[in-house]
């Protein structure tokens, strides 16, 4: 089970993170975000953490999305808004890094589609719950129940990675129902907005049954 700790701010959270086993360290670019960072900022959390960074952005601009993914040392880029496969596809060939694609679960029966449309251009899909405003980061989770009865339908090649209201008293009963690759938690691990809460990360990481802590990687 991979863990992603997402919406990080601080050098600190990132490296403590790491530490404690996350295999993935998430920046957010997005400007409407209370922990949006710039891709500078990205580059420092990613040195202090040493793991694979991933940048999460919203409808961006490609050209800025590929310099920024270059500027902080990106591994992988999660798109949260509206793209387009070609847009996702434009990216992908900046650059070595993967591209997620996340979808804001509203109802259940909308996924097989999107799976459809994205599922040749992205090489891993994201389920975080439905907003009527903010594309992430707000503790909303979804109907997992729902979501697992078309785990079937969906392609075995594409990785799941599970977000969206995640904390520690109901990851575990979430991997049980929907059998993700990874899991994903901002908000249900913090002690304010972009501040980490190291007793919260140290709980869900171990709550999710990730395996032992890896060896740190050099570099972002």
């Amino acid at each position: 089970m991979k863990v992603k700790i997402c919406g990080l701010t601080r050098p600190e959270d990132a490296r403590l993170a790491a530490q404690l086993g996350a295999h993935y360290l998430g920046v957010v670019l997005a400007p409407d975000s209370p922990r949006r960072m710039t891709p500078e900022e990205a580059a420092v959390l990613g040195r202090a953490g040493r793991r694979p960074l991933v940048l999460v952005v919203v409808d961006p601009d490609p050209e800025e999305v590929v310099a920024a993914a270059i500027e902080s040392g990106a591994r992988a880029i999660q798109f949260h808004g509206s793209e387009p496969p070609e847009l996702l596809s434009q990216v992908a060939a900046g650059g070595d890094w993967k591209v997620w694609k996340a979808f804001r679960v509203k109802e259940a029966g909308e996924l097989p589609g999107e799976v459809e449309r994205y599922g040749k251009v992205a090489d891993a899909m994201l389920l975080d719950g439905w907003h009527p405003r903010a594309h992430g980061g707000t503790g909303e989770a979804f109907d997992w129940e729902a979501v697992a009865a078309l785990r079937r339908m969906l392609p075995s090649q594409l990785p799941l990675i599970l977000a969206g209201g995640l904390d520690a008293g109901n990851v575990a009963q979430a991997i049980r129902i929907l059998k993700p690759d990874g899991v994903d938690v901002s908000s249900g691990v913090e002690a304010s907005p972009g501040v980490k809460d190291p007793e919260k990360m140290a709980q869900f990481i171990t709550a999710s049954g990730a395996p032992e802590v890896p060896t740190l990687i050099q570099g972002g």
